[in-house]
């Protein structure tokens, strides 16, 4: 368990962020991919990670709390059927969520050895 006085540290709510947001574009995704066949289906997106630190960095300092990804239908490029679902496009997105929550992991995990080595706790 890790005590809340290091998990408050910004480098770790932010790695944790990235990693919970790379978990949620998966999802997304997925569930585009499962619904590539279904007329009249539109495709979602997530807001970008940068968009997220932004909205909720901003809502923060006004003092509101804001922790949910937001996502958006996509409308562009529908196919006969009105499904909106691209899925070399979901595909690309699943393995690049893949490749982030590893990143946010490995950082995540690296920060907190680093701090344990430095406050003189054994692995």
């Amino acid at each position: 368990m890790i005590p809340p006085v290091i998990s408050n540290l910004d480098i770790f709510k932010i790695y944790s962020a990235m990693a919970r947001h790379s978990a949620e574009s998966q999802r997304v995704a997925a569930t585009n991919i499962a619904r590539a066949d279904e007329p009249g289906y539109k495709a979602s997106e997530i807001e970008s990670f940068q968009d997220y630190l932004t909205r909720t960095s901003s809502s923060q300092a006004m003092g509101m709390e804001s922790r949910g990804f937001r996502t958006h239908d996509i409308e562009d490029g529908a196919s006969p059927n009105g499904n909106t679902v691209d899925i070399e496009q979901e595909v690309f997105k699943a393995a690049d969520a893949v490749g982030q929550h590893e990143m946010a992991v490995t950082v995540y995990t690296k920060s907190l050895d680093l701090l344990r080595s430095a406050i003189g706790k054994k692995m």
